[in-house]
C-alpha cells in the first residue's frame, strides 16, 4: 500500500470497481448484503475495505454469512 491510498473505499467507488449501479450498491449496503463486509460509521457514513473489495475482484475470498 503507498502512504497515500486510503484503506476504505466508499460505497460510490465500490460500485465503480465492481461494475453494478451506485443505487443497487447503496441498496445492498444499508441491508449488508454487498459480497464484503460494510463498515458502518455513525448512523449514514459507510464504507468497505479495499483489501476486502481487492480479494473479492481476484476471487479469493466471500463475505462469511453469519
Amino acid at each position: 500500500m503507498q502512504n497515500n491510498e486510503r484503506l476504505t473505499l466508499t460505497i460510490s467507488e465500490f460500485a465503480e470497481a465492481t461494475g453494478c449501479s451506485r443505487n443497487l450498491a447503496f441498496r445492498l449496503a444499508r441491508q449488508n448484503k454487498l459480497p464484503v463486509e460494510v463498515i458502518f460509521i455513525g448512523e449514514k457514513r459507510m464504507c468497505v475495505s479495499r483489501r476486502a473489495v481487492e480479494a473479492l475482484l481476484s476471487g479469493k475470498c466471500q463475505k462469511e454469512n453469519g
